[in-house]
């Protein structure tokens, strides 16, 4: 199912360009597994703009993220307390308070799957614009060093 999905998603990217870089972006921030990356340093290798390409990833990644946090902060937090034990949710709760920022930069600029990030974002009424501005400050610079990346290896 992966490697179908995979095979899906690189076909998007390769007819659609841009729009499959979005698409892409935006489904990996609320639930898919397949990162954006690979063919975000794909599309820049065949000639697509490194810049653009971060810039439509970066707002299809924040914008899926924002599907994300509010799907948690409506329906999350009856699944997560049925799931976590009640002490650990309240800790989870209180460190997300306090780090909650740093939490989403870190998923954001990282490997870390940032759709969770969003998901814990909502559940713990993380203030929105914090949530959206820490996110874009994460994901763009993350998604232009891969295209430059792309773009490098397109160049060899």
């Amino acid at each position: 199912m992966f490697e179908t999905f995979k095979e899906f998603a690189k076909s998007i990217v390769l007819e659609y360009g841009y729009v499959g870089i979005f698409i892409i972006s935006f489904t990996e921030s609320i639930i898919q597994p397949v990162p954006p990356d690979p063919f975000i340093t794909g599309a820049t290798a065949f000639g697509l703009s490194p810049f653009i390409s971060a810039f439509i990833a970066a707002l299809g990644s924040v914008l899926g993220g924002s599907v994300a946090y509010f799907l948690g902060r409506f329906l999350g937090e009856p699944v997560a307390k049925k799931y976590i034990k009640e002490k650990y949710y309240y800790k989870g709760e209180e460190l997300f308070e306090k780090y909650g920022v740093y939490a989403v930069l870190i998923g954001a600029l990282t490997p870390v799957p940032y759709k969770v990030i969003c998901w814990m974002a909502g559940i713990f009424e993380m203030n929105f614009i914090k949530f959206f501005i820490a996110s874009f400050i994460g994901r763009f610079p993350r998604f232009f060093t891969v295209a430059l990346f792309g773009q490098f290896l397109g160049n060899l």
